[in-house]
């Protein structure tokens, strides 16, 4: 894809601080000197291409819903076969092949952590195989955001986070979530149609959104890109079995440079899974990929740990998660 000028300005620069008022399209055509037709077009087009997953909420793991990070290894002849079986699970949203023994890692995202551990019970008997549950324990970086004009500084200032505040869950937000969830829709005036979904008005639901993000609920609000559509064709996941007591101070260095889209502490699994510190590279080749992860080893002191490298080979799946379920609606009799 070789995008235009106004399709490279939304995808660079509203992949976060997505306007929250009620014509934000109209907003981002002005501060681009476009017409909020030629805008919405635009999105329109890349979201057919692939280019762009959608417009709407990241949401931090476990303030919504549970989640949970696994893996499967399953012999390579079946391998598309077991593929199939978990994506097929709409509580899945990412599905890839990697580079090792356990060869297929997924994530699942239900309402609720039973759900969440009946979806791999079922997965484990279906693929014949042993699930590695991985939930996440703490988080140092969680992005996905990407520098697509090749500006960005080699790192990042992590030491400056702006506090959170209270944050109290209320019974409409599980309508809201269910709403936004797979994205915004692209008209003019969004957040009115996902408060006609959600049962609020578009004022309400303009408000509950700001709530979500200064309660740090909703990490960022914007345009979700697909990193393979866009030119980012290797990525490899490093894991490291790092002390527990050591691994925040290594969360902190390696979060701070900007190639770095996520990192975090996970439990381990033993005896089949020794690894507890995670971070994921992308790149736009597998050379820099292992330079960058070298740099890592070396300015972290990371070297002195035991570690592996899984390189994705295959997406079998990448949507956005499933949260929540709307309420069921009864029927007015008549």
């Amino acid at each position: 894809m070789n995008p235009s000028d106004l399709e490279l300005h939304l995808l660079n620069d509203f992949q976060r601080g997505f306007p929250l008022t009620p014509m934000p399209f109209r907003e981002i055509a002005v501060r681009l000197g476009a017409a909020e037709t030629d805008v919405l077009a635009a999105l329109r087009q890349m979201q057919d291409s692939g280019a762009v997953s959608r417009v709407g909420a990241v949401f931090r793991p476990h303030r919504v819903g549970a989640s949970t990070l696994a893996a499967l290894s399953v012999p390579p002849e079946r391998l598309e076969e077991v593929a199939r079986v978990v994506s097929g699970y709409p509580e899945v949203n990412h599905n890839y092949e990697r580079e090792h023994r356990y060869n297929l890692w997924f994530v699942v995202t239900a309402p609720e952590e039973a759900r969440v551990r009946q979806v791999l019970g079922e997965i484990e008997q279906a693929s014949g195989s042993g699930v590695l549950y991985l939930p996440m324990l703490e988080d140092y970086h969680i992005d996905l955001g990407f520098d697509l004009t090749g500006k960005g500084g080699h790192s990042r200032d992590t030491a400056r986070r702006v506090s959170a505040v209270a944050f109290q869950s209320r019974p409409e937000d599980r309508d809201l979530i269910a709403a936004i969830q797979s994205g915004l829709p692209l008209t003019a005036r969004p957040y009115a149609e996902v408060g006609l979904r959600a049962g609020l008005s578009e004022e309400q639901v303009i408000r509950r959104l700001t709530e979500m993000q200064q309660g740090d609920v909703i990490k960022r609000l914007g345009i979700v890109v697909r990193h393979h559509e866009l030119g980012f064709r290797a990525n490899a996941m490093a894991v490291w079995d790092v002390p527990d007591e050591a691994v925040a101070e290594m969360g902190r260095c390696v979060s701070r440079y900007d190639f770095i889209t996520l990192c975090y502490r996970r439990q381990r699994q033993l005896p089949a899974w020794r690894y507890n510190f995670y971070c994921m590279v992308h790149g736009r080749d597998r050379d820099s990929v292992e330079h960058n992860i070298a740099l890592l080893r070396r300015e972290c002191g990371l070297d002195a740990f035991p570690h592996d490298l899984l390189f994705s080979t295959r997406r079998f799946k990448q949507c956005g998660a499933r949260y929540a379920e709307p309420a069921r609606k009864e029927a007015i009799a008549a």
